[in-house]
């Protein structure tokens, strides 16, 4: 890794070149694009030695940082992980491009003919950690929006975001697209962070990917808007009327799947009525799997939990722990949600229609679910082929971000000699 003195200059240089590529990419053919991400999933699956090379460097330095089991899952590649990678680059590339869709059209009765249209929102700067995945999910994304985007990986996962970057740097040669449509920051320094929080002139929004301490730092200095989730408290309501099998099936999968990911549940909510049968079912059934269940008064009876404290609700834990308790009723559970949850993904357990209704329209999360496990909280699950993070906000975009969302919108607006009065 190269030593840069002026971080300033350098991300000054990467930003009025992903600009001048954005200008370039904001008319680009369609087939291109296509072609782009097609060569790069191929240069991917031909290199995959090479990136599983760099990925060891990546986990030994992790080691060496101590990291966490659920932070070494994320950085950990693999074959598999390597062919969801691919699968994702084709996924995107066979989508339909959105630049130019024609979002609505109109005739007003002074005869002006209007259409709203999709258009490139123009440079994304992402700042992620640890998932080395995300290189290549966002460089798609991106360019599949003809946006021309400025990574910025976590140290800890350098060697193999060079190495993914590396091919879709080859795509974009191959498809004749410009080289910078795609840059990765080539420095560990921190200080390429901050330059990008304050460059208005070159980049036009800031997604962050990674832990409540890059989200909230990057949330409170950023001077360019940011898409965006703090964190991902993700809550179950197990209502009375919930099937027992269901319950079982979804929320094991919910919370030991992957545990370091923003989908994965961290709370459930017990309806008092089948907290002594399903519920105690149930958390036998996640302590027998290794998950520390953190429980109330109510449940904390049942052996093998720990009792829960004050700090368990509202926790993101990204790890085998889970925190449980009992509620009344549908009304006390979204109480619950809405003083404790992120309005990132919550879900309803239940064969009751009435309830899974009124859960699914008095919350306001940005994913909502019934019956299906919250590890589907995820762009390629949603038929997006990737995401580049999920937002919580409610300006722009909103949950899942994939290369629809990376999009703004223009009107053009003809007339045959109209004049107003």
């Amino acid at each position: 890794m190269k030593d840069f003195d002026n971080i300033h200059m350098l991300m000054a240089d990467i930003g009025r070149r992903a600009k001048e590529a954005a200008t370039a990419l904001a008319h680009a053919d369609a087939e291109q694009k296509r072609a782009a991400l097609v060569s790069a999933a191929n240069h991917v699956w031909t290199n995959r030695a090479e990136i599983l090379a760099a990925n060891e460097k990546d986990l030994a330095f992790g080691r060496e940082k101590g990291l966490t089991d659920a932070m070494m899952d994320r950085l950990a590649l693999d074959e598999d992980r390597l062919a969801g990678v691919v699968d994702g680059l084709r996924a995107i590339a066979e989508q339909q491009d959105p630049v130019g869709e024609v979002i609505a059209d109109w005739t007003q009765p002074t005869g002006l003919h209007i259409q709203r249209v999709r258009t490139p929102l123009g440079v994304v700067g992402v700042i992620y950690e640890s998932r080395p995945n995300v290189t290549a999910d966002a460089g798609a994304l991106c360019l599949k929006a003809g946006n021309a985007v400025i990574l910025r990986g976590g140290s800890e996962s350098f060697h193999s975001s060079t190495a993914l970057h590396d091919c879709l740097v080859q795509g974009l040669r191959d498809a004749g697209l410009p080289e910078d449509a795609i840059q990765l920051v080539p420095t560990r320094d921190r200080a390429a962070v901050s330059e990008m929080l304050t460059m208005t002139d070159t980049i036009d929004v800031i997604v962050p990917r990674g832990g409540k301490g890059l989200v909230g730092l990057v949330q409170r200095e950023a001077r360019v808007p940011v898409f965006a989730h703090l964190e991902g408290i993700v809550h179950i309501y197990i209502d009375k009327a919930a099937d027992p099998e269901t319950v079982l099936k979804v929320v094991l999968n919910a919370k030991t799947r992957r545990t370091g990911i923003c989908g994965a549940v961290e709370c459930l909510l017990i309806h008092e009525d089948v907290a002594k049968t399903m519920g105690r079912g149930l958390i036998l059934a996640l302590i027998n799997a290794g998950v520390e269940v953190r429980a109330d008064e109510a449940l904390a009876v049942i052996e093998g939990t720990i009792a829960a404290t004050e700090d368990d609700w509202g926790q993101e834990y990204l790890d085998m722990i889970v925190a449980a308790r009992t509620v009344p009723d549908l009304d006390a559970a979204m109480t619950h949600i809405r003083r404790y949850g992120s309005n990132h993904t919550d879900c309803v357990l239940t064969e009751d229609a009435e309830v899974a209704k009124r859960f699914m329209t008095e919350l306001d999360s940005a994913i909502l679910m019934h019956n299906a496990s919250t590890q589907f909280a995820d762009g390629g699950e949603f038929g997006m082929g990737a995401e580049i993070g999920i937002a919580t906000g409610k300006m722009h975009a909103r949950g899942p971000v994939g290369a629809a969302q990376l999009t703004s919108f223009k009107y053009l607006v003809t007339g045959q000699g109209a004049i107003r009065s």
